[in-house]
């Protein structure tokens, strides 16, 4: 029996069940879920090892990677950015980055590359993995770069160029890199553990990635998978794992404790409330969270419904049955949502990773069952 620590209150006691269930069935090394209901932290379970070797222990200091839930707070930030009336979501994204009007991108709109109709989801011709830990380098060969499609006729998931996009037109109307920006703005007036781009003052709370044994089902493979993740440079290499934990990329390089993250998505499902704060307007969260395109992505194998750099849930559910819920998925299973119908938030972190691509069970049973005690 795996030893649980934190809290579960006696409606979500088949959260708690779930939850020891995936350890029982040798699912997790480390884990921890919560789960935040009009602005207050209802349910916080953690177990597990931080290490592969299990000589320390998966506490409520751990901090786990979150690779593409990341795009979650890229998404908040530039809303907040909308908010502001420092950008529109219509706008171009080559009004504030005029480089990007190169080879016939001139009219692609924020609202479009926040989600995934630009047409640049990797890149199709070799160059050295270790670019991607170089900003100005990567945002070069982006705005040089001519679309994989027509943009806006279908949405292609962008899996690390998103946050470069995201990052470089926030870059450019705020002054401050994103990771900056939330360590200013939440990680130090509320507390809020999440990262883009860790301090190496934080390495030793870093949870010990233990790989999946297998590649994701990526379906029929086209050229647009092929660019967003199946080549040798689609994802970083060829420098010090230190360097890229440091290194600012708001759509992949997140690090986050479940709390920390339920806690901001749960004020996107309470009309933009922090801790008394209103972070994001009403309107702003449901334009956000509106549908950009819906349809089957020429990247992931599924259909799927983009908000302005957030999931939707329909039409694969993964977070539940709430119609208006959005949130974001990582690579390995972790995962956020926030449900503006039932002012309910969630956040999964682990560091044992799985293979789907999207609604990975471990955290979809958790949820399934918090929904089941409402």
């Amino acid at each position: 029996m795996v030893d649980i620590s934190g809290f579960a209150p006696p409606r979500f006691a088949q959260v708690k069940d779930a939850f020891a269930a995936n350890f029982a069935a040798g699912e997790e090394l480390g884990a921890r879920f919560t789960l935040v209901e009009a602005g207050e932290v209802v349910l916080d379970l953690w177990a597990g090892h931080a290490d592969r070797k299990r000589t320390r222990p998966f506490d409520e200091r751990t901090l786990a990677c979150i690779f593409s839930t990341t795009k979650a707070l890229a998404a908040l930030l530039v809303a907040r950015q909308v908010d502001a009336g420092k950008l529109a979501y219509d706008q171009p994204v080559a009004s504030v980055w005029p480089e990007f009007a190169e080879a016939g991108k001139a009219a692609i709109t924020l609202e479009q590359a926040l989600s995934h109709q630009g047409g640049l989801p990797g890149f199709p011709d070799p160059m050295e993995p270790s670019l991607w830990a170089e900003w100005d380098a990567i945002s070069r060969k982006l705005a040089a770069m001519g679309p994989m499609w027509p943009p806006g006729t279908a949405s292609g998931y962008h899996p690390i160029t998103f946050g470069f996009l995201a990052g470089e037109v926030f870059r450019r109307t705020d002054g401050r890199m994103m990771g900056d920006a939330l360590r200013e703005d939440f990680h130090d007036p509320f507390g809020l553990d999440l990262w883009i781009g860790l301090p190496e003052s934080e390495f030793d709370r870093l949870a010990e990635l233990q790989r999946p044994s297998a590649l994701p089902d990526f379906g029929e493979v086209n050229d647009a998978t092929r660019a967003a993740f199946l080549t040798p440079w689609a994802s970083v290499g060829g420098i010090p794992a230190a360097q890229w934990r440091k290194t600012q990329v708001p759509s992949a390089n997140g690090y986050a404790t479940a709390e920390a993250l339920a806690r901001l998505m749960g004020a996107l499902a309470d009309d933009g409330w922090l801790e008394g704060e209103q972070i994001l307007s009403p309107a702003l969260i449901e334009e956000m969270a509106r549908e950009r395109i819906r349809g089957q992505d020429l990247v992931l194998p599924f259909e799927m419904s983009w908000g302005a750099g957030v999931m939707r849930n329909a039409p694969n559910h993964p977070w539940g049955p709430g119609p208006r819920t959005f949130g974001h998925s990582g690579w390995g299973g972790s995962c956020a949502f926030a449900d503006p119908d039932r002012r309910l938030a969630g956040a999964y972190v682990m560091n044992k990773q799985g293979t789907a691509l999207m609604g990975d069970l471990r955290p979809r049973r958790l949820i399934e069952a918090a929904y089941a005690g409402l």
